[in-house]
């Protein structure tokens, strides 16, 4: 199966994701201090730029 330019932006979305719900749940459920603002504020920042490569899909 080969892969192509939208499979592997489709993969990165994904991958992407599942790092960002990982990292706000750390920041939640894990550290009770500032540390947790900076976990929950990098998970966001995943989402944003999973987003663009999900904008970013058949345009390439």
């Amino acid at each position: 199966m080969a892969m192509n330019k939208n499979t592997v932006l489709a993969w990165a979305t994904a991958i992407m994701v599942f790092v960002g719900l990982a990292l706000i749940a750390l920041g939640a459920f894990r550290y009770d201090d500032v540390a947790g603002w900076g976990f929950a504020a990098v998970g966001i920042g995943f989402f944003a730029i999973a987003w663009v490569f999900n904008a970013l899909k058949g345009r390439v």
